[in-house]
């Protein structure tokens, strides 16, 4: 008998390469700085992508405008929007179409994200995900204090389902919050650690924001799903890592 009622994945490097977004985001922008403040657009973009390669996160247009001797105020929301308006050209990780498929039937299928709503839906259009699962959830900027790590995005999962949450499990790939949402809402939790993630060297801050199981790709979590581990018997949980040395990034 299959351990899952419900299979339910995190979006941004879980199901497709994060980066991949953002260097369409840059370029978006990169375009409107070329077009507005007449800068080289290939520069700007080389010059912002190496900012985000260095682990600028958040102010990066900020710092590249102060940089650049141009002010902030009202050029900032500009690029942001120019950013978050561009039509993402996005391409699923192999093992995605796979899994979903081989899980179909077999449990209820469904997507937690967050963040800006037009931009997410964007996301899933490109992807081709729209209609890909039985329930999604997004959560826009005007939900922010539901925002993982609360538990809230998936209550609101459950809702209607009739599936208890001891029954229901979440992949992610964020240590900062998407396992110890899940934990609270009395989810079991997964990590799939790509090797290209941008959260592939943070480790969870504390015990309860460990996932239960991690593993490198959806189609070695596929065994989890067949035969699956308790939380108690988790070696995750007991900070243990099931994954071999072999299994991940160098």
């Amino acid at each position: 008998m299959n351990r899952w009622r419900a299979v339910v994945f995190d979006l941004d490097d879980t199901l497709y390469p994060e980066r991949d977004y953002v260097r369409g985001g840059f370029e978006a922008a990169a375009g409107w700085a070329a077009a507005e403040l007449g800068v080289e657009r290939q520069v700007v973009f080389e010059e912002l992508w190496a900012m985000f390669e260095a682990g600028v996160r958040g102010d990066t247009f900020d710092r590249w405008l102060d940089r650049c001797g141009f002010p902030a105020k009202g050029n900032r929301e500009q690029m942001i929007a120019a950013y978050r308006g561009h039509q993402p050209r996005l391409e699923l990780y192999p093992d995605v179409l796979p899994t979903l498929t081989a899980l179909r039937g077999k449990a209820q299928l469904g997507l937690i994200t967050e963040g800006a709503r037009s931009v997410q839906e964007m996301k899933l259009s490109a992807l081709g995900l729209s209609l890909g699962f039985d329930k999604v959830v997004v959560l826009g900027e005007e939900d922010r204090l539901d925002w993982k790590p609360s538990p809230r995005p998936f209550e609101l999962w459950l809702m209607g389902t009739g599936i208890a949450p001891a029954d229901a499990v979440y992949l992610g790939d964020n240590p900062g919050k998407d396992f110890l949402g899940a934990r609270r809402a009395g989810w079991f939790s997964i990590r799939v650690r790509r090797p290209d993630g941008l959260h592939h060297d943070e480790e969870p801050f504390a015990p309860e924001a460990a996932p239960d199981l991690e593993f490198p790709d959806l189609e070695s979590m596929i065994v989890s799903f067949q035969s699956p581990v308790t939380r108690d018997q988790s070696p995750i949980a007991n900070h243990q890592s099931p994954i071999a040395d072999e299994g991940r990034a160098p």
